[in-house]
C-alpha cells in the first residue's frame, strides 16, 4: 500500500495544474460543483477558514504534510440523480461504497440526528471524508464486525516530512512507542481518539479502526463548535478542521456533491482504491500539530491537518495544536468531554393530570457532551405555556435545574390547575445554539364515577307551582368524595337522556326565564350538589329530571306535578231528642225479662 503514498504538492505549478484537472474533471462531467461558502471559508481567520498556509512562517500558519486521495468522482453521475435515498443497486466498484462504511456511515448520522439535532450531519459528508482519507477503509476491507484488517496505519510523525507528534499512547493504538501514527478509515491520531474516541458497535471498545466507531467520532468532530452542517459555512468550517486546505474542501466536496446525487452498496473489499495521492514537496516544512484530522490511506499518512497531535481543547476544532516542533500549551477553551453538545428526553412519561391534582410524572430531561456522555452542572430551564393553569411547585412558570453528575435534570412537581385542555411544558440548555425539548401535557377536568340522590321522598308539585323539597346528590370518585366535579341536569323524556323535554319541570335562568338545562353545576368540597328551585308548568304528569357528571356518572330522578286531591266535607247526623217531661233514664229501654222455662 506504501507504494500508493507520495507526498503533497506544494503551492505552485503542481497545484495548479492539479486544481485545473479537478476543474476539467467536474465540467466534464457535467455535474454542479459543491458550493463553497462565500469568500474566505471560516470569516477570514487563516486557520479557522483553511487557509493555505504551507509556506508561512508563523507557528500557526502552517497546515503541515498530510497526504490524502486527490482522485476526483467519476466522470458518469450516478443512476438516479438527486435520489440519495434510493440506492440503485449495481454500479461501479469506483463508484460505490462498501456494505459495512456504508452502514457505518448512515448509522453515525441517525445517531448523531438524535443527540444534536442542530447539527444536521449528513452521511454524505462522512462518505466524502472517508474516499478522500482511506478510500474507504481500503476498499471495504473489514471484518465481520466492520474492523479493518490489518489496521490502517499512517506514517510515523517524526517530522521528516510531517509533523513531529511524539508517541502519547504508548503505541496502543498505532503500534508506535516512539511518534503517533494517524489510525484507522477515518484517520485519527491517538491524542485525537482518546477525546473523540466512540463505541458505535457496543462491544465496550473505541477502536479508530473499526469503521463504526470511527464513523460517529468523525461525526461528532465534525460537529463540533455548534456546527450547523446544513450551512455552507459551517460544513466548510468542519471540513477544514480535518484537514486546513483549500485544495482538501474542494476534493472533500466534490465527492460529496457527488454521494448527495446518489451511489450504490457494492459487497465489502471489493472496493477500488484512489490511485491519485496528494504529495508535498520534498523541504521539510516547520511541523506544527495543528489541528490534527482523522486523515487515513491505504499507507501510513497522518498530519496536523488531521484530527492530531496534542489537541487544545477546544471544540471547534478537536484535536488542534501547532505545527512547530513544540505543541502549544493547552488554553482555556473547554474540553470536547466538557463542551454541551445535545439534550434529550429522560424517560420522561405521559404528563396527564386531574384539574387540581399533581402530575405523576415529573419532565426530566439529560445533557451529553459533544462525545455523547452525559455532561454534568448544564443549566436547564423549564417553562409551563398554556392557559389551564398550571404551575410547577411553588406557583412558578419558570424554574432552572443543574444537571448532576449523571448527566440529568429534573424539574419540580407540576400541579394542574383548575381549566382542563392541553399545555406544553418546555426544557432549554445551552446558549450559542439553545438545545430545546417539548413536552405536551394534559390537564383533565375533576371526574365522578358515582352520582345518588340522597333522599326517597316522593318531589312533587301542583300545576304553576314549584317543587317544595330541594334535589340534593352526592357524588364520588373510587369511593371517595368527588369535589369540584361539573354537573349537568336535563329535563329528558327517556332514562338514557337522548331526547330533551320542552314541558313539565324547569328551572329558571338568571333574568328568570324557564331552561330545562343546567351546565354550570359543580359539586362541593364534599361532593355534595344542591340544585336550584325546579318550577312546574301547567302539563300534568311523570317527568324525569338526568344528573350527569364528568366522568361518566348519572342519576335519574323521577318529578311529578300533579293537582292536588279535593277532599268532600263530612256529614254530621243530628241528634236524637228526649220527650218533654221525660228523664234519660225513662226513655232507656227496659230489659226484657226471660220467663224462666
Amino acid at each position: 500500500m506504501a507504494a500508493h503514498i507520495r507526498r503533497r504538492l506544494r503551492k505552485g505549478a503542481t497545484t495548479t495544474a492539479v486544481a485545473a484537472a479537478a476543474v476539467a474533471a467536474l465540467a466534464a462531467s457535467q455535474a454542479p460543483a459543491a458550493t463553497l461558502a462565500d469568500g474566505p471559508a471560516g470569516g477570514g481567520d487563516p486557520k479557522a477558514a483553511g487557509e493555505d498556509t504551507a509556506s508561512a512562517e508563523d507557528d500557526g500558519a502552517a497546515t503541515g504534510n498530510s497526504p490524502y486521495y486527490t482522485d476526483l468522482p467519476p466522470l458518469v453521475t450516478p443512476n438516479k440523480p438527486g435520489a440519495s435515498s434510493n440506492l440503485p443497486v449495481t454500479g461501479s466498484a469506483e463508484a460505490g461504497i462498501p456494505a459495512s462504511v456504508l452502514a457505518a456511515y448512515k448509522q453515525a448520522e441517525q445517531t448523531v440526528r438524535t443527540t444534536d439535532p442542530t447539527c444536521r450531519l449528513p452521511w454524505q459528508l462522512l462518505a466524502a471524508i472517508g474516499k478522500v482519507e482511506s478510500g474507504q477503509a481500503r476498499g471495504g476491507r473489514v471484518d465481520a464486525n466492520g474492523t479493518a484488517s490489518p489496521p490502517i496505519l499512517g506514517p510515523a510523525l517524526n517530522g521528516q516530512g510531517f509533523a513531529l507528534i511524539k508517541d502519547t499512547d504508548g503505541g496502543a493504538y498505532d503500534s508506535d512507542a516512539v511518534h503517533d501514527r494517524a489510525v484507522g478509515p477515518m484517520q485519527f491520531i491517538p491524542s485525537t481518539w482518546a477525546s473523540w474516541g466512540q463505541d458505535a458497535n457496543g462491544d465496550g471498545r473505541k477502536d479508530p479502526n473499526n469503521i463504526y466507531d470511527a464513523a460517529l467520532a468523525a461525526g461528532r468532530y465534525l460537529c463540533a463548535n455548534d456546527r450547523d452542517l446544513a450551512i455552507a459555512a459551517d460544513l466548510d468550517k468542519a471540513v477544514l478542521s480535518y484537514n486546513r486546505s483549500n485544495e482538501y474542501l474542494r476534493t472533500v466536496r466534490s465527492w460529496f456533491s457527488y454521494y448527495q446525487r446518489g451511489t450504490h452498496e457494492i459487497p465489502d473489499g471489493t472496493g477500488t482504491l484512489p490511485t491519485t495521492p496528494s504529495t508535498p514537496s520534498g523541504s521539510t516544512p516547520s511541523p506544527n500539530p495543528g489541528t490534527p484530522s482523522p486523515g487515513a490511506t491505504p499507507s501510513p499518512k497522518p498530519s496536523p491537518d488531521k484530527p492530531g497531535g496534542k489537541p487544545t481543547p477546544g471544540p471547534s476544532k478537536p484535536g488542534d495544536g501547532s505545527t512547530s516542533p513544540k505543541p502549544k500549551p493547552p488554553t482555556s477553551k473547554p474540553t470536547p468531554a466538557e463542551t454541551f453538545g445535545s439534550l434529550e428526553n429522560a424517560g420522561t412519561g405521559p404528563l396527564r393530570a386531574t384539574a387540581g391534582q399533581a402530575f405523576d410524572e415529573r419532565v426530566a430531561v439529560l445533557a451529553r457532551n459533544a462525545l455523547g456522555a452525559p455532561l454534568g452542572k448544564v443549566s436547564v430551564t423549564f417553562t409551563v405555556t398554556g392557559n389551564t393553569g398550571t404551575l410547577f411547585a411553588g406557583g412558578k412558570k419558570t424554574v432552572t435545574v443543574r444537571t448532576g453528575a449523571d448527566g440529568t435534570a429534573t424539574a419540580p412537581e407540576l400541579r394542574a390547575g383548575e381549566k382542563a385542555g392541553e399545555f406544553t411544558v418546555t426544557a432549554v440548555a445551552g446558549t450559542g445554539r439553545p438545545r430545546t425539548l417539548t413536552y405536551a401535557a394534559t390537564v383533565t377536568a375533576r371526574q365522578a364515577d358515582t352520582i345518588a340522590r340522597t333522599g326517597e321522598k316522593a318531589l312533587v308539585a301542583a300545576p304553576g307551582g314549584k317543587f317544595a323539597d330541594a334535589v340534593t346528590v352526592n357524588a364520588t370518585y373510587k369511593d371517595a368524595a368527588a369535589a369540584g366535579v361539573a354537573v349537568t341536569a336535563t329535563m329528558v323524556k327517556d332514562p338514557l337522556g337522548l331526547f330533551d323535554n320542552d314541558k313539565g319541570p324547569y328551572f329558571k335562568d338568571a333574568a328568570g326565564k324557564p331552561v330545562r338545562t343546567l351546565t354550570t353545576l359543580t359539586t362541593d368540597a364534599e361532593g355534595m350538589l344542591r340544585l336550584p328551585e325546579i318550577f312546574a308548568d301547567g302539563t300534568e304528569g311523570t317527568y324525569l329530571l338526568r344528573l350527569t357528571t364528568e366522568g361518566g356518572a348519572s342519576v335519574v330522578i323521577e318529578l311529578t306535578i300533579k293537582a292536588p286531591e279535593e277532599t268532600a266535607p263530612e256529614e254530621t247526623a243530628p241528634e236524637e231528642t228526649a220527650p218533654q217531661g221525660t228523664t234519660p233514664e225513662e226513655t232507656a229501654p227496659k230489659e226484657t225479662e226471660t220467663p224462666e222455662a
